[in-house]
């Protein structure tokens, strides 16, 4: 059974299997380095999209509630502000919890994804830097991403799944796509 964690047998590259310092035999990858980078990965994003969710629906964190964030989505151009901040916070903890903890982890990249696509159509043209660019939507938008593509690691809920225990290139693609395609469906009711 493939494993989603890197192979802890030598390192190949075109010219052969790279070599130690020494130079005397086959370099490894632990799969135990590779996992904790995941879950270190997975634990910061997705709590930060989690208490960026609970920021709209609960007013956690300084954050505006349904009314505020709704007030915002109106202004932005998105109809039915007090139903897209429910949507976009929900997605948000949702999303971040589902990769914080490596459940469901292309879907709630994908989640992530999708909100993220749409925080980057908002901040578009005010630049690159914040505070009024979208390099963080777009930090947030590729760390989503590549948890989707690569899996959780091991130290995920996801291993204790039948259908997701080994990680498939094609769960994480077709999850990307379906939040894309969704924050496009979205991005098309905004005026």
């Amino acid at each position: 059974m493939p494993s989603s964690s890197p192979s802890t047998t030598a390192a190949t590259t075109p010219a052969g299997p790279a070599r130690t310092r020494s130079g005397s035999g086959p370099a490894t990858t632990s799969p135990h380095a590779y996992d904790a980078g995941l879950l270190l990965l997975r634990l910061v994003l997705g709590l930060t999209m989690a208490a960026h969710g609970s920021q709209k629906l609960f007013g956690w964190f300084g954050g505006g509630g349904i009314d505020g964030t709704g007030q915002f989505f109106t202004m932005s151009g998105y109809p039915a502000g007090n139903t897209m901040a429910v949507v976009a916070g929900l997605t948000e903890i949702l999303g971040g919890l589902g990769l914080a903890v490596g459940l469901l982890t292309p879907l709630a990249g994908a989640a992530v994804v999708g909100t993220m696509v749409n925080a980057i159509a908002v901040t578009w043209g005010g630049g690159f830097f914040a505070p009024k660019g979208n390099e963080y939507e777009l930090l947030l938008t590729a760390g989503a991403t590549a948890l989707a593509l690569t899996g959780p690691g091991r130290y995920a809920v996801d291993r204790f799944l039948p259908v997701l225990k080994a990680h498939r290139l094609a769960y994480g693609v077709a999850a990307v796509l379906v939040g894309l395609a969704t924050a496009g469906v979205i991005l098309l009711l905004r005026k």
